[in-house]
């Protein structure tokens, strides 16, 4: 059983708080204390963004954090090392976000193998249809991954069961059509989603895209079991003057959602 697994069998009501940060945006090391500060404040999860060039789930935010990453050089074994680095000093799950290419590239097994050698607990891989998973999932399992995988409001009931059986743990419940980025319009068709999700669904479900404020934090979280927040966080760490500022920045708005949900 894995920090992840773990975590939810022994917090089976609690509203799960899961900051996203881009491995090596601004920089590696700014990256890995702005994670640190999000342990500190309370954060459940970790989800690391994986850069890559070609995304298809990321908005104009997470964009720019991937190519100042792929920039800066950074790469899978640098991603990996820098779990590690974590690991010393947090037993937090830690969830990677990537595409399938650099896995691909890097070895399917062999990435599997040495994510949870580092200390990885989850994978979501927004562009690995279900359909084409089977091998995967396989794999992971026998690594003690979990695996993550998307529904999103134009998902069918029976398409949504499909998806929930590749989830190991729980599901990753998109709220808009479309891309992330924070200051989604969050409606009663919003609500109307995830409370069919919550009657379709026997696994816990997050929702994640659009998240900007400890108001929509804590909106979404009446009907889902936590929420996922990224652009946001990339948007405020653009905007900071220098490092102190955005670790400060990160740290109220994640302290307001921690409170708020």
């Amino acid at each position: 059983m894995n920090r992840l697994t773990k975590y939810l069998k022994t917090n089976p009501d609690w509203k799960l708080l899961i900051p996203f940060f881009t491995a090596g945006f601004p920089s590696l090391k700014l990256s890995l204390d702005l994670i640190l500060t999000a342990i500190d404040t309370g954060a459940d999860f970790i989800e690391i963004g994986v850069p890559f060039s070609d995304p298809l789930a990321d908005g104009p935010e997470i964009q720019y954090s991937s190519f100042v990453a792929l920039q800066n050089g950074i790469n899978v074994n640098k991603i990996l090392s820098a779990v590690g680095a974590i690991r010393k000093k947090s037993n937090v799950p830690i969830i990677l976000m990537g595409y399938y290419n650099p896995i691909l590239t890097y070895g399917e097994q062999k990435f599997l193998a040495d994510a949870n050698k580092a200390g990885v607990d989850g994978l979501i891989v927004p562009d690995l249809s279900i359909d084409e998973a089977a091998e995967y999932k396989k794999n992971a399992d026998k690594f003690g991954l979990s695996t993550i995988f998307l529904v999103s409001p134009t998902s069918s009931p029976e398409r949504i069961s499909r998806i929930e059986k590749y989830c190991s743990d729980f599901v990753y419940a998109v709220t808009v059509t479309g891309v992330t980025g924070a200051g989604k319009v969050f409606d009663k068709g919003t609500d109307n989603y995830l409370k069919s999700l919550r009657k379709t669904l026997k696994k816990r479900f997050v929702a994640g895209f659009g998240v900007s404020s400890a108001e929509t934090a804590k909106r979404l979280v009446r009907h889902s079991d936590g929420i996922v927040i990224g652009s946001k966080l990339v948007s405020l760490i653009r905007g900071s003057k220098n490092n102190k500022a955005a670790l400060k920045a990160v740290e109220k708005l994640l302290t307001q959602i921690r409170r708020a949900i």
